[in-house]
């Protein structure tokens, strides 16, 4: 009898146990699926619960700056909320370091300051700050190792190894500028990267979303795979279909592989969807949409549907290009002058032209401007 009781007392604490991680492992699950289905106040709520639960525990602040990254990626030319999600950073990176000051092997405080460094790695990579973003990657790193020495099943560490590992090799190839400052980071290993990305994707806890991600982008923006991005984001697109980030991706990716007839079926909902005021589906989507919607009516020969499009291209384009011009404005405003060539109304062409000549020349964009000035565009 005594030792039925003692193995029932281990059988309830262990219960108990195991329902507490589920718990945990629940409230973070589900506050990673509203930020990714872009539901940040639900999001929000999950991670309130998980720090009231787990107070002693750095999700639920961590969480919090992803929710913060993730409003970031929803316009990444507005710079407004930096500042918050890199003091939440700092909330995140204090928070650990008071754990480890008591236990320097505490593997989830390793594991979340390693994360929370790492994604203010990429914030900075992502604005160009290459040294910051250096100097990032370079603390991170040591503390995944450390986690993964500690607990070699634990998948999700292995996203910073393949994130690291990319683009650590990646990245100088594709910005010179920026090879002499990462010379004091060890060097990185595109393939060893892209196989822990793969890992991750398939069986991490919490990062497989993120995984697939960061692996679609990889294949779109890097290795020209366009049938492999396609897959990735056509699979997020489905499983998160209010994600703006995962849709444009996608009608991207199919545009550069099967072009614009084929991209407009995802470009049209996204048109929509801006202007039915969803999250996320702000100017800059709406300026893109119209863009490739405009070109696709253009290569038709359909004039008056892509003046439209590129007309509305070109408003769009003045309300938020304020601190450069983008290849959407140029493109746009040169379009704009060829369909009123054709429609007939060459004074109208001309003013376009003449704008291209006031902007800063994108992929010869001058060149044709004034070819058309001196002689009207034909199909």
């Amino acid at each position: 009898m005594k030792i039925y009781r003692i193995f029932l007392f281990f059988l309830l604490i262990s219960g108990n146990l195991l329902w507490s991680q589920n718990e945990y492992d629940s409230l973070i699950n589900k506050g990673i699926k509203h930020i990714y289905n872009v539901e940040f106040e639900e999001a929000s709520v999950a991670f309130n619960k998980l720090k009231q639960a787990y107070p002693e525990k750095p999700a639920g602040l961590f969480m919090e700056a992803m929710t913060l990254w993730w409003e970031i990626l929803l316009d990444l030319k507005n710079e407004e909320k930096d500042d918050l999600f890199n003091d939440k950073i700092e909330q995140v990176v204090d928070f650990c370091d008071e754990i480890l000051d008591e236990d320097e092997l505490n593997s989830d405080a390793l594991f979340f300051k390693g994360g929370a460094l790492g994604f203010r790695g990429l914030l900075n990579s992502v604005r160009k700050n290459w040294f910051d973003a250096a100097g990032d990657g370079a603390d991170a790193l040591p503390l995944v190792n450390k986690v993964y020495e500690i607990d070699s099943t634990n998948i999700d560490v292995r996203l910073g190894f393949g994130i690291y590992n990319y683009f650590a090799e990646t990245l100088p190839e594709k910005y010179p500028v920026a090879k002499p400052l990462l010379f004091f980071i060890p060097e990185g290993d595109k393939k060893q990267g892209l196989a822990d990305l793969k890992n991750v994707s398939e069986n991490g806890k919490y990062t497989s979303v993120e995984a697939r991600f960061t692996l679609g982008k990889v294949y779109y923006l890097y290795e020209k795979d366009y049938n492999t991005a396609i897959s990735y984001f056509r699979n997020l697109h489905k499983e998160f279909p209010k994600n703006p980030v995962f849709e444009k991706y996608l009608g991207r990716s199919i545009l550069s592989k099967q072009g614009y007839n084929a991209a407009d079926s995802v470009f049209s909902v996204i048109l929509k969807k801006c202007k039915e005021g969803k999250r996320g589906y702000n100017l800059s989507l709406q300026r893109e949409a119209h863009y490739y919607i405009g070109v696709k009516y253009k290569n038709m020969g359909i004039t008056e549907t892509a003046l439209e499009h590129f007309e509305n291209c070109v408003t769009i384009s003045e309300k938020i290009d304020t601190d450069d011009e983008s290849g959407f404005w140029i493109n746009a405003l040169l379009y704009s002058g060829m369909m009123n060539d054709l429609r007939g109304d060459r004074e109208k062409a001309l003013s376009f032209y003449e704008e291209v000549l006031d902007k800063r020349d994108y992929k010869n964009a001058q060149e044709r401007a004034e070819r058309f000035i001196k002689m009207p565009y034909k199909k």
